[in-house]
């Protein structure tokens, strides 16, 4: 069920991406956030869909497993478009395709559709890089150190940036557990496939409460080893591996760079989402 979702697993391997630095590859997964968004047509998206190739070659990531990562939300980018496609308003005069009560489909909705449901595509597979290139200690290492300004108006950032760190890395141990209490349930006669959405999330209920149940656990379990091992927060902790910049990080921060000043150059001469199919239709769209 849950098997080939990928999101929040480190995937070894000796590439480009592997060794930068975590703060860098924090700091470029927020430029590339930024780079998505800034985006307002199909150009600069298909720009960003190249560097995020480029970016996938570069980390020796099979194509495959990044793009597991997508099974997590694919029902929302499913319902994000649909209620997109059917719901659609705009200044403009639409061209309209098929229209029943309240429900209107247009070209522009499709369009429309399209864009946010590549955003959302993109948004997830380039974050999802982060976390297969980087071990949970090393985000930990750069989080902290770029929150470490906070320090001084006696924010916790250690702690924040351990609980963030955990999270990430307890979900592939969660969705685990659940794939074996699904197993369980389906064992003992429970039906998760048949049935309306309603009767899908009653079945759901007895997976529901072992599985908190066994979050609980492994809570404490693991906080049982924290005070084995004598940790007591930041206060007294020394690093045993220092965080360095190197000729890598600065070639990144050269490709974002020119990332989003290519973008901005696109929006500013291609316009809007719809300039893409002005160019081929010749202004079919206004």
């Amino acid at each position: 069920m849950l098997n080939d979702v990928t999101f929040g697993q480190y995937y070894p391997a000796e590439s480009f991406v592997h060794r930068m630095d975590p703060r860098a590859k924090i700091v470029f997964v927020i430029a590339y956030i930024v780079a998505i968004f800034l985006a307002e047509n199909f150009f600069g998206l298909a720009a960003v869909t190249l560097f995020l190739i480029v970016a996938v070659l570069f980390s020796r990531v099979p194509f495959g497993r990044v793009l597991r990562s997508v099974k997590m939300i694919l029902f929302l980018i499913i319902f994000t478009a649909v209620l997109n496609l059917f719901f659609y308003s705009s200044g403009k005069e639409l061209h309209i395709l098929w229209q029943w009560k309240f429900i209107t489909i247009s070209w522009e909705a499709i369009i429309n559709m399209i864009f946010l449901a590549m955003r959302l595509f993109l948004l997830v597979m380039g974050t999802s890089i982060l976390t297969l290139t980087t071990t949970p200690v090393a985000l930990t290492d750069g989080i902290e150190s770029l929150l470490k300004p906070l320090k001084y108006i006696k924010f916790p950032v250690h702690e924040l940036a351990l609980i963030m760190s955990i999270a990430l890395r307890f979900i592939p141990t969660l969705m685990d557990e659940t794939n074996r209490i699904v197993s369980a349930q389906k064992a003992r006669g429970a039906n998760f496939e048949t049935g309306g959405l309603i009767k899908r999330a009653k079945a759901m209920i007895p997976v529901l409460v072992p599985l908190l149940v066994s979050a609980f656990r492994r809570a404490e379990d693991l906080g049982d080893a924290m005070d084995a091992r004598c940790y007591s927060g930041a206060k007294g902790r020394t690093k045993y591996k220092k965080l360095t910049f190197s000729w890598r990080d600065l070639i990144g921060l050269i490709l974002f760079a020119g990332l989003i000043a290519g973008i901005v150059l696109l929006n500013i001469y291609f316009g809007g989402k719809f300039a893409v199919f002005d160019w081929i239709n010749g202004n079919f769209l206004v």
